[in-house]
């Protein structure tokens, strides 16, 4: 399968102009020499790039899925023969999953990259004798970053993780605009519904929640958000969203996106209200938005498959609830995430990360760590660059308005 992947890949890194030029930057000066990188990220085309300008700046590389539904096996099978050592396969049990991640963590890494935290929380809990090789890491997910500041908060986290997702660049093209419309691709795919005119319930208004409800509403949906955040209802109000609490939004959507990198936001009590035909989605980064235990108990009978990454399942009063993915992230399994334009951005910061780590780490104690502001704005222009578009740049006198405290108005 590797010639398929190699086009694959060949085919991503054409939208990837940003990282690509980072790799062969990486390549004259070779800032990860020597070092050994544990990876625990989604194996798609995207990552292969990301992957590759690692290897380019010198490091040796272990790579683990971080979620066995959306490991491209075309993809792996290349990275292999790009002298990658590649722990994954498309479908894989939670047993297999796991079993990989330590297959990965056997390198002794003194660099990690994770994807929601695994990775990390295995290296804490069951590989401690390999915590005093890891140097630091970068973690790329909401869900992670959030298990991260917890372990930061209890002293459990023994080296510094610096928060790719936390970047202005992350948040606003992948959080946002990545999200959204992988989201919607995955539904789409899995159901071929018409999202015009429908009711789609957006489950939280992060970054990702919002690029989830703007491209819903795009499509001619009616959007209805919920939220535990009063800011971000607020917020939803004020954009023309109708906001409602669970409880009430469960009797009339018809597509529900769970978005919040939270467990149980879709319960018993909002299935049993449901309409006939109700499509549940998840797009958070672990399996737990939906209680799929509690949909499994309640129904009678289950059609897996009905459609391909579509299980319906059939309750005793004969209604409906189609469920997409088996509750997994849906862009990624139903789809194929993000697009490579936005992988670009979000794994140029990556790259840049690692390196930054690789010089600064011996410095840092153990905690969570934001991206260096100039990372972020690197990016950017980068990226800018490569699309052609122009800025304007401050003069010497707009500079020194900005510095001064003493000239009024």
């Amino acid at each position: 399968m590797a010639e398929a992947g190699e086009r694959r890949i060949g085919w991503a890194a054409r939208s990837m102009p940003v990282l690509e030029a980072i790799g062969a930057r990486f390549a004259q000066d070779r800032p990860l020499e020597g070092l050994r990188i544990a990876a625990c990220l989604h194996v798609t085309a995207e990552t292969a790039v990301v992957m590759g300008a690692l290897k380019a700046g010198g490091a040796e590389i272990a790579l683990a899925a971080s979620n066995p539904l959306s490991t491209q096996d075309d993809v792996a099978a290349a990275l292999s023969t790009y002298g990658i050592a590649v722990h994954a396969r498309a479908g894989v049990d939670r047993d297999t999953y796991y079993r990989h991640i330590h297959q990965a963590l056997d390198i002794t890494p003194n660099l990690v990259l994770d994807d929601g935290c695994d990775l990390v929380n295995i290296l804490h809990t069951e590989r401690v004798e390999l915590l005093d090789e890891v140097a630091g890491g970068c973690e790329e997910t909401t869900t992670g970053i959030i298990r991260l500041r917890q372990m930061a908060a209890e002293n459990a986290l023994r080296f510094p993780m610096v928060a790719v997702n936390d970047t202005r660049t992350k948040r606003m093209f992948d959080n946002r605009y990545g999200t959204g419309q992988s989201t919607l691709d995955g539904i789409m795919r899995a159901t071929n519904l018409l999202l015009a005119g429908r009711t789609v319930v957006v489950a939280g208004f992060g970054f990702c929640g919002r690029g989830v409800a703007e491209r819903a509403k795009g499509l001619g949906a009616r959007v209805v958000v919920t939220e535990i955040d009063p800011v971000k209802a607020l917020d939803a109000a004020l954009q023309g969203y109708d906001v409602q609490p669970m409880g009430r939004a469960a009797e009339i959507g018809d597509v529900f996106v769970t978005v919040t990198g939270n467990r149980d936001v879709i319960r018993a009590e909002h299935l049993a209200v449901m309409k006939d035909g109700a499509v549940l989605a998840n797009a958070g980064h672990f399996d737990v938005e939906i209680d799929v235990r509690a949909l499994e108990e309640m129904a009678q009978t289950v059609h897996f498959g009905i459609r391909p990454n579509t299980d319906e399942y059939v309750l005793d009063n004969g209604r409906r609830l189609l469920l997409l993915a088996e509750g997994r992230l849906v862009n990624l399994s139903a789809a194929e995430g993000h697009p490579a334009a936005v992988m670009d951005m979000s794994f140029s910061a990556q790259a840049l990360a690692v390196a930054w780590l690789a010089q600064e780490a011996a410095g840092l104690t153990p905690g969570v760590y934001d991206v260096p502001a100039e990372v972020d704005v690197q990016v950017a222009r980068l990226k800018l660059g490569a699309t052609g578009i122009e800025i304007d740049a401050l003069t010497s006198e707009q500079e020194d308005y900005l510095h001064s405290w003493r000239v009024g108005s």
